[in-house]
């Protein structure tokens, strides 16, 4: 692992080179574009890019209108504030039409850190998903995040992708071979499965390795995108471990482990953990250390691994 790059510096890295590809790309934001990295865009193609203010609804009626119109739009907001506060016209203006907008939004989980509990959105994903028709993405670094953005702006339709404030471990090459809608699998292992995304997938690897002095064998599996999940490589983890732990920035109500546990108890049941935010408010601090206090860190991933085994 090299440096620390936050995904939402990628993504503003992205918008630029993209932009320079695809002149039909159109960038929105809520007077958030130095936070975001929105700014970048707006820099390169002012023409392109326009601040809808305060007005996160507005942002997403905006959005719908200019993407049905035949272009292809990314609107920006924190997390918190593109979930929560606008879900409804999301729900209604993006996913009922299938607009070709895509929700870049950024300072999603605990890392927001000293912004606090009415920034920390853990409920993002819960909320994204349950929208029909909806991709839901959330990289783990900054190359991933460039890969995966690259997909989600060429395929046709509505997208939630998540992305964090704080700097992490760039993990992946820039060339890896990722792909929407497909778990990519880190480690083999046959003696328990753990499921991670965002920034739990280093914290994952890391678990491994400890488990691994202690003679337990981990499979570790990189579940970028939520949705459309990847049931044939949870199935195979399921029917080849028998054991299945998810690990994620988000609460476990509705995200990666609900969604997980959703299918493993329809097809393959299996026992399973989640690490997670519980079902609780974070509050201001620094990031490792409330990822430390509310139970997502590397040794939060071991002991569930070996409370099931």
């Amino acid at each position: 692992m090299a440096d620390k790059i936050a995904t939402r510096a990628a993504y503003g890295e992205f918008l630029v080179e993209e932009g320079a590809r695809n002149p039909d790309l159109i960038v929105m934001d809520a007077d958030l574009s130095g936070s975001t990295q929105t700014k970048k865009f707006a820099q390169a193609y002012p023409d392109r890019f326009f601040n809808a203010g305060i007005a996160e609804q507005n942002l997403m009626g905006m959005a719908t209108g200019i993407a049905l119109s035949g272009k292809t739009v990314c609107a920006s907001t924190f997390a918190m504030f593109a979930s929560g506060r606008a879900f409804e016209i999301i729900r209604n203006s993006i996913g009922y039409t299938g607009a070709n907008v895509k929700v870049c939004a950024t300072h999603a989980g605990i890392t927001v850190g000293e912004d606090g509990a009415s920034h920390q959105t853990f409920e993002d994903i819960a909320l994204m998903r349950t929208i029909p028709g909806m991709t839901v993405v959330s990289p783990c670094d900054a190359a991933s995040a460039k890969i995966l953005l690259k997909q989600v702006v060429d395929m046709v339709g509505p997208a939630y992708v998540r992305l964090g404030r704080a700097a992490v471990p760039v993990f992946y090459d820039e060339d890896a071979k990722l792909e929407l809608g497909k778990g990519y699998e880190l480690r083999p292992g046959k003696d328990v499965t753990v499921i991670a995304n965002g920034v739990m997938v280093p914290s994952a690897m890391e678990a491994a390795e400890e488990l691994a002095r202690d003679g337990i064998d981990v499979r570790v599996i990189d579940m970028h995108t939520i949705k459309p999940l990847d049931e044939e490589i949870i199935r195979k983890a399921a029917e080849e471990t028998g054991k299945i732990v998810t690990a994620e920035e988000h609460s476990i109500i509705g995200g990666l482990g609900g969604a997980v546990a959703e299918f493993v108890s329809r097809e393959c049941p299996v026992k399973m953990a989640m690490v997670g935010q519980k079902d609780v408010f974070g509050e201001s601090g620094k990031p490792d250390e409330l990822r430390e206090k509310y139970g997502m860190t590397t040794g939060d991933i071991v002991d569930a691994v070996k409370s099931i085994l």
